[in-house]
């Protein structure tokens, strides 16, 4: 989870029964650990099916520098997109669960 938190700047929170999520703005994902049963999931959760896309605030080439600093290899990009506001520059990285991260700047 360091990835998301030191690196992406997300803010690790504690909640309910030792539950565990990830804060960043308004938004918030809750993790779920695969060694444990919750009650509202996925329809087929299974390792590896995330596909997750961030707003970053911050130019791309900023971004890049700062995964590289990390050590964080850039699967693809930058590219452009189309998201829902508009266009937009992406870079894909990976987890350490090996789910795909876009990390996107609009113009």
């Amino acid at each position: 989870m360091c990835v998301y938190s030191e690196i992406l700047g997300m803010k690790l929170v504690n909640f309910g029964e030792g539950r565990v999520a990830l804060h960043f703005g308004d938004q918030k994902i809750n993790l779920h650990p695969i060694s444990e049963e919750v009650e509202l999931k996925a329809s087929f959760p299974i390792s590896e099916a995330a596909d997750l896309c961030f707003l970053v605030e911050n130019e791309i080439d900023d971004v890049i520098q700062h995964l590289m600093y990390y050590g964080i290899e850039i699967e693809d990009g930058p590219v452009e997109r189309i998201g829902a506001l508009g266009p937009m520059t992406s870079i894909y990285v990976r987890d350490p669960d090996f789910n795909l991260i876009e990390l996107s700047k609009y113009h």
